[in-house]
């Protein structure tokens, strides 16, 4: 019988996706630049195993620039 276990990596890829849409909706309704760019951050590692596809779904490598230019439209505003 084969023990499966636990997919930790698994948890993480999905917490790390989460957490990045929840700090997303979070730094724009505050617009806080600090939440925007711990939103990119927390996205990068999930939409990087993405970048291997061979069809349209490549492009979800980029879905980390929104959070990141927000975050620097908003700080230039700001200063």
């Amino acid at each position: 019988m084969e023990y499966a276990g636990f997919y930790w990596i698994g948890l993480t890829f999905w917490l790390l996706i989460s957490s990045g849409f929840i700090l997303l909706f979070l730094g724009l309704w505050k617009k806080s630049w600090k939440t925007l760019i711990v939103s990119g951050v927390a996205l990068i590692l999930p939409t990087l195993y993405f970048g291997g596809a061979e069809n349209w779904f490549r492009m979800v490598v980029f879905l980390p620039l929104i959070p990141l230019v927000l975050a620097y439209i908003i700080k230039k505003n700001n200063v």
